[in-house]
């Protein structure tokens, strides 16, 4: 049979030389023509071999895949695997056909050979690479790998094909073999380390992220030396995608998440609970004991009543044994107004629903300052959800901030414009009067 083939494509070949050469044209010339003619007629069948395979044959297995209720084989057709797949046949029909075209030119057949064999193995490594988006693309959609970085996988495994079929081109252009050039290679790892620096770091580093569990897609990180405050929607080789709450994109490199800090929010919100830590700041000079008057006035507070009476109780026992003139409230214990409203705050806020009852609960004074005295609430709500956490932490302070005045306190504030300007008007009306 190879007799047979061998035969028939002389006898082709000899055929079409003969009509070119009765032409009149020299026989280099002859031989040239006959070889571009051969050549065009090649590619016009891979062409039409081609087409046929994928309008015919993919275009019938596409239509079987689809009624299939496997998710595989329509993420094969997502990501082209079988388009390529159909490229391989033409490139078969390519290599054998090559010595009949050049037979009038035998240096050429090595040289055409190995362009064929060389888009042989880019063919094969693309279809290969699709095949492992694929397989990338039916895990991204299970839960377990919904939130790991397999795109980096992806990467890593394509930078390796590439490698591999690098090796394998240099092995068919030079006609050396692979070990020698894994050889040579070695004296070069030092150039190929600096030139893959990046590529390395980000592997080194998305293998750390995974195993630690450091970063998952979804999460909430904030790392400010990059300015990225917002969800992680994109983890590859060499760099994260977080897109922020503005939606503007931060690109992070991959190894900065080891080599630098960066706050990680899922912890938050796998607990249920977003802490509150913020302040009042209470002008000092607002700070004074209660008189009888303003005790009883106070314990019209319903939630307030009760540590009144007991505290009430527990300062007159105190005073009567130990004070002799408790007329003088220097003298003895009493009550001030910024200790009963931090009381309050703390009644209030325990009472509050949507403050967690399981988490940190203080309400606390904290170190004067050139700003007052700060009273500093550190409690947890029992949400994550943004608008909601704000919406509830602006509920218990506008609350706070309309109270304040019951308990004769005042809030720093540094002097507007407008305060300025009623200063200044009631200079001039003293003046005036004087």
């Amino acid at each position: 049979m190879e007799i047979l083939d061998e035969n028939l494509k002389s006898d082709i070949y000899n055929w079409s030389l003969d009509l070119i050469i009765q032409l009149g044209l020299s026989e280099y010339y002859s031989y040239l023509i006959n070889s571009a003619l051969l050549t065009f007629a090649l590619i016009t069948i891979l062409y039409a071999v081609d087409f046929m395979v994928r309008k015919v044959l993919l275009l019938l297995l596409i239509n079987i895949i689809h009624k299939s209720k496997t998710q595989l084989d329509d993420l094969l057709i997502h990501n082209k695997v079988l388009q390529y797949l159909t490229h391989i046949v033409p490139i078969f029909i390519a290599k054998g056909a090559i010595p009949l075209i050049f037979t009038g030119f035998p240096n050429w057949i090595n040289v055409a050979l190995k362009i064929t064999d060389v888009t042989l193995i880019l063919t094969i490594c693309i279809l290969i690479q699709n095949i492992l988006k694929a397989f990338r693309d039916l895990l991204r959609a299970k839960s377990a790998f919904a939130d790991k970085p397999l795109d980096s996988y992806v990467q890593v495994a394509s930078i390796a094909l590439y490698g591999i079929s690098g090796i394998f081109i240099y092995s068919i252009i030079t006609g050396n073999s692979a070990q020698s050039f894994l050889v040579s290679l070695g004296a070069a790892s030092a150039i190929l380390m600096l030139v893959f620096k990046d590529s390395i770091l980000g592997f080194v580093a998305s293998i750390q992220v995974s195993s630690n569990d450091m970063v998952r897609v979804g999460d909430w990180i904030e790392m400010s030396k990059y300015g990225a405050d917002g969800n992680v929607v994109q983890i590859n080789l060499s760099t994260v995608k977080v897109q922020n709450f503005d939606k503007t994109i931060t690109t992070i490199p991959t190894y900065a998440l080891i080599s630098d800090s960066f706050k990680n929010y899922r912890g938050m919100q796998n607990a249920g609970g977003r802490r509150i830590k913020r302040s009042i700041n209470i002008k000092m000079s607002s700070i004074r004991f209660l008189e009888e008057e303003e005790i009883e006035k106070l314990k019209s507070i319903q939630i307030l009543k009760p540590y009144i009476e007991q505290r009430s109780k527990e300062i007159a026992e105190f005073n009567a044994a130990y004070i002799e003139n408790p007329s003088v409230k220097v003298n003895g214990r009493n009550l001030t107004n910024i200790g009963l409203f931090r009381e309050y705050i703390k009644v209030y806020t325990q009472q509050n629903p949507n403050i967690h009852k399981e988490y940190h609960f203080i309400v606390r004074q904290m170190q004067p300052t050139e700003h007052g005295v700060p009273l500093e609430l550190f409690m947890f709500t029992n949400t994550t959800v943004w608008a909601d956490f704000e919406n509830i932490t602006a509920d218990i302070f506008d609350h706070l901030f309309a109270v304040i005045s019951f308990f004769k306190l005042e809030i720093f504030e540094l002097p507007a414009s407008d305060d300025v300007r009623k200063l200044i008007h009631s200079i001039d009306i003293k003046k005036a009067d004087s």
